[in-house]
């Protein structure tokens, strides 16, 4: 059974940083690629970073420069470091595990960032 358990949303201030956890369980870990989405209230979701299997990321241009996605595949674990956090940065942000035709999808966790 393939897990994905995101952590380490929350409420932080404007101008704050936070950093998301997503632990996987099920998969060959290394060899999918790795993404974090997110959606706010009455939008669709997007992507917002991601990590191929051999370490090369891109971000959505509404990121660079203040996200970092990195991955630990001893851990089966990928992180989103959040730095330098605006209000509309706030949504549900979802864990991504992708290989070929298989795509898997955490519970989600919420970030609010107060202005």
């Amino acid at each position: 059974q393939v897990q994905l358990v995101e952590s380490g949303g929350g409420l932080v201030q404007s101008g704050g940083s936070l950093r998301l956890s997503c632990a996987a369980s099920g998969i060959i870990f290394s060899i999918h690629a790795m993404g974090w989405y997110r959606q706010a209230p009455g939008k669709e979701r997007e992507l917002v970073a991601a990590i191929s299997h051999s370490g090369s990321t891109n971000y959505a241009d509404s990121v660079k420069g203040r996200f970092t996605i990195s991955r630990d595949n001893a851990k089966n674990t990928v992180y989103l470091q959040m730095n330098s956090l605006k209000p509309e940065d706030t949504a549900v942000y979802y864990c991504n595990a992708n290989f070929v035709k298989y795509d898997y999808w955490g519970q989600g966790t919420q970030v609010t960032v107060s202005s």
